[in-house]
C-alpha cells in the first residue's frame, strides 16, 4: 500500500511543509534544526506516500543494523497527516519492517513524541508497536510539566525567590546575545556534572537565527551582569525550557524564579502546557535527581514519560 522513500535535501521543502501540518511535528523536525548536526548521524529518515499522497514522515538514522528514531533529538517517531487512519499505521510498520529486512537492518530504537506536544491525538504508532511490531519499552525518562490553566499555587520557596529577586534589583530580559549566559551555563554544568551544554554557542545561536519565534533566551539581569537564564523552546502546545542556569549569586537571588515567574503567569500563560524537560541523569532514564525534581514540583510541576521503544525487524 504505502511507497517508502528514503528522504534526501531534494525533499526539504516537501518535508518541512508536511511536519509543519502534521498532527504531531515540531520545529525540532524541521530540516533547519534536523541537519544542524547533520555530520554526526547517517540519516536514514523515510516518506510514506499512499495514492501519491505524503502521509507519514520518520526522522530517523542509521547506527549498525539498527534503525534509530532519532538519537539527535529530544523526541522522535512517526509524525503523522490528520487523514492516517490507524488501519493504516498498522499496515505502514508492516511494511516498514519488510524494507528494514530487505534493507539488512535487523533492530528498530524508536523514540516516542510524548502526548503533550500532539496537537492532536497521535497514539496510532503506540498502538502499532505493541500489536505489530511486538516492541518493548527499553528506557523510561522522566519529565516534570505543568498545565498552566490548572494554576497551582507555588510552594513558598519559590514564591519568596521573587520577591528577593525583585528587591534585589534583578529584572528580566529577552536576549538575542547568547554568549554571557553560555559561559554561565558551561561553568555551572562544568562544575556540577563535568559535561557542557549539548549544543555549543555557535550551534544555539545558528538555530537561534534559523528559528528566532521558537528559540527564545530569557535573563536576569542587574547592573549589566547576567545572573540567570532560560532557554525556551516555544512549539504550538508546549513552552519547553531547554536550558536553565544561574550563578551562584543568581541563586541565591531567586534569578530563575524571577525568570519563570514572567514566563508562566505572564507571556506563556495562555499556552497549555509548560515542560520543564528530564531530571535524570543516565541515558535509560535512571538516576533520579531529586532536588532538581523538588525544584520543579515547586513550580507546580507533575510527572511525564519520555518512552524509548526496541524491536526486531
Amino acid at each position: 500500500m504505502f511507497e517508502i522513500v528514503r528522504y534526501t535535501a531534494v525533499k526539504a521543502d516537501e518535508w518541512n511543509a508536511f511536519v509543519a501540518r502534521s498532527k504531531n511535528g515540531t520545529f525540532l523536525f524541521d530540516r533547519g534544526y534536523m541537519d544542524y548536526h547533520s555530520d554526526r548521524f547517517c540519516d536514514y529518515s523515510l516518506m510514506f506516500y499512499a495514492g501519491g499522497r505524503l502521509l507519514a514522515v520518520l526522522p530517523a538514522h542509521a547506527s549498525g543494523d539498527t534503525l534509530c528514531s532519532h538519537r539527535g533529538l529530544t523526541y522522535g517517531g512517526l509524525l503523522m497527516s490528520e487523514q492516517l487512519t490507524i488501519a493504516e499505521t498498522m499496515t505502514l510498520f508492516r511494511e516498514l519492517n519488510d524494507m528494514l529486512r530487505a534493507e539488512g537492518f535487523r533492530h528498530v530504537s524508536y523514540k516516542a513524541i510524548p502526548w503533550i506536544y500532539h496537537r492532536l491525538s497521535a497514539e496510532e504508532d503506540l498502538y502499532a508497536l505493541y500489536h505489530e511490531c511486538k516492541a518493548r519499552i527499553v528506557a523510561r525518562d522522566y519529565s516534570t510539566n505543568i498545565f498552566l490553566g490548572a494554576n497551582l499555587r507555588w510552594e513558598r520557596v519559590r514564591r519568596r525567590g521573587i520577591v528577593r529577586a525583585e528587591r534585589a534589583g534583578l529584572y528580566v530580559e529577552i536576549s538575542d546575545s547568547y554568549g554571557d549566559f553560555w559561559q554561565v551555563l558551561a561553568d555551572n554544568l562544568g562544575t556540577k556534572y563535568g559535561v557542557r551544554p549539548v549544543h555549543t554557542l555557535d550551534e544555539i545561536e545558528l538555530l537561534h537565527q534559523r528559528f528566532p519565534k521558537n528559540i527564545v533566551l530569557y535573563q536576569a539581569v542587574r547592573d549589566g551582569e547576567v545572573l540567570g537564564g532560560v532557554v525556551l523552546y516555544v512549539t504550538p502546545q508546549v513552552v519547553h525550557a531547554q536550558y536553565s542556569s544561574a550563578t551562584p549569586e543568581g541563586k541565591s537571588l531567586g534569578a530563575i524564579d524571577l525568570i519563570y515567574d514572567r514566563i508562566m503567569h505572564q507571556d506563556y500563560k495562555d499556552y497549555p502546557y509548560f515542560d520543564f524537560g528530564r531530571s535524570t541523569e543516565n541515558a535509560d532514564g535512571s538516576g533520579l535527581n531529586e532536588t532538581l525534581v523538588f525544584q520543579k514540583e515547586g513550580f507546580g510541576a507533575r510527572g511525564l514519560c519520555y518512552d524509548i521503544y526496541e524491536w526486531d525487524v
